[in-house]
């Protein structure tokens, strides 16, 4: 049975897409069959991974139209994706008044969990339903987090929300890793985030960190992930190795 790993962060701007779309390719490259569903209604993972946001049918007709989850998988060289677009924005008001309405992303998938290795689920940057249906879809939570002062301001709220989504949705849910994201070993404020973290944390923080690096940040404008954009770029190798360290800490 296939794992589902939601990356969530509340902040906008950590890294957290451009860890799913990687994370994705990496383990790819790696033998595993991946599949990244895009759960964020801009639909970043989506041309990221250089899939069209036009893609029907979407997520949002796998959650609100009943679509099985398989109909609208888009297949690639590096991974899978489930697409998604402006459209699932509509989704949280559509789905407020049904019974179970945490609960449509996990029935859609479940299907799924035997044919991957990995099911990533790219989270809105918020604690709406949408994030609700994915900590309630996933295994567990994997933490992107910049290194920076307000990143660690937010990961408190993170933590609240997991427990209640773990008290009230999904019993076996838990932060399995945080991952360092936009890490410049430059500034002295990186290595005491780092540091603070590793002591809340403990050993769920990852030893690679992804630093800044410009072809990382290239890499979406083209549809691609940095390992198929520049592999040899320090972006790539970084994402390389903490794909290696996720497949470590799964044993």
């Amino acid at each position: 049975m296939g794992k589902i790993v939601a990356v969530a962060n509340q902040k906008g701007g950590v890294g957290k897409t451009t860890t799913c779309v990687n994370f994705t390719a990496a383990l790819s490259l790696r033998g595993k069959k991946v599949l990244l569903a895009d759960f964020d209604p801009q639909g970043n993972s989506t041309s990221g991974m250089g899939v069209s946001k036009l893609s029907r049918p979407s997520a949002y007709d796998v959650l609100v139209g009943g679509t099985p989850a398989r109909e609208a998988l888009v297949r690639l060289s590096y991974g899978w994706v489930l697409p998604a677009n402006t459209d699932l924005s509509g989704a949280e008001v559509e789905l407020a008044d049904r019974e179970r309405r945490e609960y449509p992303l996990r029935e859609a998938l479940a299907p799924l969990r035997d044919e991957f290795d990995y099911i990533f689920i790219d989270c809105p940057p918020s604690l709406g339903l949408l994030t609700l249906n994915a900590f309630t879809a996933a295994d567990t939570i994997l933490v992107p987090l910049q290194c920076e002062y307000y990143a660690m301001e937010g990961i408190a709220d993170l933590c609240t929300s997991v427990r209640m989504a773990n008290r009230r949705l999904n019993r076996q849910l838990y932060i399995e890793g945080v991952l360092l994201t936009m890490y410049d070993g430059r500034l002295n404020f990186a290595g005491q985030v780092a540091e603070e973290l590793r002591r809340y944390f403990g050993d769920r923080v990852y030893e690679s960190v992804i630093p800044r690096n410009v072809r990382l940040a290239e890499a979406p404008s083209h549809g691609l992930p940095i390992t198929e954009y520049d592999r040899q770029s320090k972006g790539a190798k970084a994402y390389l190795r903490a794909a290696d360290e996720f497949l470590k800490r799964q044993v």
